[in-house]
């Protein structure tokens, strides 16, 4: 029995998951909850997109509403004030189109186009108001959701948000002379830069606004929260991976746990798919472990002071979020338009993307 069987699309349908890929504790263990502003978020998302340029206004009009972006942070981030939820889903769909960017860089061999966006994106994080009106409707998109999230808690939040997105660009980096070198990380070289390239702390850092607090170090760097946080973020990027295995074999990447598997362990193909499951379902398993930990020492934190039950309150709803990532991210890889590459005219683009070098003059 499906937790939430119906699309959330504009046109419900009911969501086929394939066998290979259906997790049934994710489906029966772990209800799908929607933030109750999500149509007002989709439509005003798909409103930015057009406004900021970040994609063409036909592309826009067509793919949008179908990529789920805004669905998967409405799935994750259930608690999170309208404000804030608006804000990060902007983030979210700005963060897409630069993987796209990023991906037509990479295929095109555009080394010069991705060094220019690169260093961009370093200043804009760290100036963003300077970087509002750049001519790079990327660049300023960045800007402008960037200075919206800085508005929301302290400038030592903002300071340690910058800080990760910076290790995520250049993780951008390495996987861009990756994939343009033909090189295939090792296993435990892979793991570690994806961690970066899905920005497990980006999303981690966004639980805080959402909660309305920053978390002290005290809590961050309990034991108990970070695991949970990581396996939270474990979880969906090697799923993705799973999703992905196969049309990234078909298109020669090299960017991929399986992938590694392959080239590094000598795995043949089912038995990477089967190692790369086991790992998903084992991150499954650990977090309601890890869960139960962190829950506790929300516990602990209540220790009758209204501080106390404040931040007791705002650790509980960011670990309820990481419970909610398992389930948006498992229903966002079967709904979104992204990963239906078996409907797209050319299996080597996305039909949601452009092959020009955008912004580049």
């Amino acid at each position: 029995m499906q937790a939430f069987p119906h699309s959330t699309t504009a046109t419900p349908t009911a969501v086929v998951v394939p066998p290979s890929l259906a997790l049934p504790v994710i489906e029966s263990a772990f209800p799908r909850r929607l933030h109750p502003y999500w149509p007002r978020l989709q439509e005003k998302t798909r409103h930015w997109l057009l406004e900021k340029r970040l994609m063409p206004a036909d592309k826009v009009h067509e793919y949008a509403d179908g990529l789920c972006y805004t669905d998967l942070m409405a799935g994750y981030y259930t608690g999170a004030p309208d404000e804030v939820l608006q804000a990060i889903a902007d983030y979210s769909a700005w963060f897409f189109v630069w993987d796209d960017r990023h991906d037509r860089h990479v295929v095109h061999q555009r080394a010069g186009e991705w060094r220019r966006l690169r260093y961009r994106l370093h200043a804009a994080l760290d100036a963003p108001r300077h970087h509002l009106h750049h001519p790079d409707p990327l660049v300023a998109g960045f800007a402008d959701s960037v200075l919206r999230l800085y508005g929301f808690l302290p400038r030592t939040w903002n300071q340690r948000f910058a800080r990760h997105f910076h290790a995520v660009i250049e993780a951008y980096d390495r996987e861009f002379r990756n994939r343009t070198e033909g090189y295939v990380p090792g296993v435990e070289e892979y793991l570690a830069l994806r961690r970066h390239t899905f920005a497990h702390w980006i999303w981690t850092d966004l639980l805080e606004p959402s909660a309305g607090c920053e978390l002290p170090d005290a809590v961050r760097k309990n034991p108990a929260y970070r695991r949970a946080a990581l396996l939270s973020q474990e979880f969906a990027a090697w799923y993705n991976d799973l999703c992905s295995l196969p049309k990234e074999i078909a298109g020669d990447e090299v960017h991929n746990l399986g992938i590694s598997l392959i080239t590094h362990e000598g795995l043949t193909l089912e038995e990477a798919v089967d190692e790369v499951r086991r790992r998903v379902e084992e991150c499954i398993e650990e977090f309601i472990v890890a869960e139960r930990e962190a829950i506790r020492l929300a516990d602990e934190i209540d220790d009758g002071t209204v501080s106390g039950k404040e931040l007791s309150a705002a650790v509980r709803a960011c670990v309820g979020n990481m419970r909610d990532w398992f389930s948006s991210v498992y229903w966002f890889h079967h709904e979104s338009g992204r990963y239906m590459v078996d409907n797209w005219d050319d299996r080597s683009t996305p039909p949601y993307v452009t092959n020009e070098a955008a912004g580049e003059k």
